[in-house]
């Protein structure tokens, strides 16, 4: 059974930054020096994710859960997709639908796991994914 997760990412940055190989890590938060943006490099298949702890909001405004990135996909084929924030129009209407939407051809491709990560606060990722339907649709 394909599983979908809503989780939030305490660091974007700092995981995105992971990937950017002219970019180490430690240099991620001294102040730009330039208005250009560094965009990390694609995530491609069979890159090895960082490990980064992130929270997960529990039903019943239980106590977030720390997750583990690296530990939560290790050995699993995975989906993970990021979004500007819960519950704002774009992400309500398109971004997070088109994935739920998607789970019997992600499945049909071998994705066991799908994850959606935003910077909002594990108990607004808890709501959105609860009221979307995110939480039921693995």
């Amino acid at each position: 059974m394909i599983s979908f997760r809503v989780i939030l990412m305490l660091s974007i940055v700092a995981l995105g930054a992971s990937f950017t190989p002219s970019s180490p890590l430690a240099t991620v938060f001294q102040r730009p020096t330039t208005t250009a943006l560094n965009m990390a490099d694609e995530v491609k298949v069979g890159d090895k994710i960082p490990s980064a702890v992130l929270k997960e909001g529990q039903a019943d405004y239980g106590a977030p859960v720390d997750v583990n990135i690296a530990d939560l996909i290790a050995g699993k084929k995975v989906a993970i997709f990021a979004v500007p924030g819960a519950f704002t129009p774009g992400c309500s209407k398109s971004h997070l639908p088109s994935f739920i939407t998607a789970q019997d051809e992600l499945k049909a491709k071998g994705v066991e796991l799908t994850i959606c990560i935003a910077t909002n606060d594990a108990f607004v990722m808890e709501a959105w994914g609860r009221t979307s339907g995110g939480s039921d649709a693995g």
